[in-house]
């Protein structure tokens, strides 16, 4: 029988038996991980749509149509100085999203070699990589993303830098503990007899056995990395004005809650839906890509 959504035969056991075609069709029947996956996707088109939308200027100001309620001329009202918040929003998910992945890309970046060497190597190397890691971890996360930011300088470049060092530490520690299980596996152990250099056993037989729970670990942390952002530009340590952010707007629509709840309202939930479906994403792919499942 044949699949209609995939056109994949069913019934063949050569392309049944592919990793890949179980792992699709796993996370196709997790329907709140479709769920969220439409949410990201919706997102994402908002995003990269954006200069091409007949939306106004985000940051024009109309002072005859100051804190108006949503109209037609206004799908989502204007703010405290008449700029169109639904042109800010789509505007702002740019800055939210891009912190997201740029950020959550650095850690991945940095958190995965050293999570290897540590792993792999054991002795003084693991023992200096995990006191440092550990170092980093006792501090909380946001408090540490806030004080790199704020020794960094405001603005979204060095939010984006100060959210992925502070990522870092949970890509190491989970790099390196996937690493211990694997180095021990009898195809390791036979790169290691047969005389195949270090660099290539990291690359070719331990890396990408180690990719699975990081991206699913990447995806749940940009959701993380997303409510990390708007924090910081809520405190002013993000995105700068008079550039769009959802946390910032928050920020700003603090101060009218009772006279334009609408300003607080719209970034309000566009944070709690995107970071809702990254979570969800990241779950489906949890158990898509859990080897017991399949």
């Amino acid at each position: 029988m044949t699949d209609a959504a995939t056109g994949i035969l069913d019934d063949d056991p050569v392309l049944a038996a592919k990793p890949e075609n179980r792992v699709w069709k796993k996370l196709r029947g997790h329907r709140s991980a479709v769920f969220g996956g439409l949410l990201v996707a919706f997102f994402l088109i908002v995003a990269l749509a954006a200069p091409i939308l007949p939306i106004p200027d985000p940051a024009a100001t109309d002072w005859g149509a100051v804190r108006q309620a949503p109209s037609w001329a206004h799908w989502m009202g204007t703010d405290e100085i008449g700029r169109d918040v639904m042109s800010r929003m789509i505007w702002g998910a740019q800055a939210s999203l891009l912190a997201g992945v740029i950020s959550v890309g650095i850690a991945v970046l940095m958190g995965v070699p050293l999570g290897l060497i540590a792993g792999y190597f054991g002795g003084w190397t693991d023992a200096c990589i995990s006191r440092c890691t550990e170092a980093l971890l006792a501090a909380p996360f946001l408090i540490l993303a806030i004080a790199l930011a704020a020794f960094l300088g405001p603005s979204l470049t060095n939010a984006m830098i100060a959210i992925g060092i502070s990522a870092t530490p949970i890509f190491i520690r989970l790099t390196r503990g996937q690493v211990i299980n694997i180095k021990s596996e009898d195809y390791v152990e036979s790169a290691k007899a047969i005389g195949l250099p270090t660099r290539r056993i990291l690359s070719r037989y331990i890396l990408p056995n180690v990719l699975p729970p990081i991206l699913v670990q990447a995806t749940l942390t940009i959701a993380t990395a997303i409510i990390a952002e708007a924090s910081l530009s809520f405190l002013g340590l993000g995105q700068q004005p008079p550039a769009p952010s959802w946390g910032s707007m928050l920020n700003t629509a603090k101060n009218f809650l009772n006279q334009a709840p609408w300003m607080a309202m719209w970034p309000g939930i566009s944070i709690f839906l995107v970071v809702l479906g990254f979570n969800l994403l990241g779950d489906g792919l949890r158990d898509a890509l859990d080897p017991r499942e399949h």
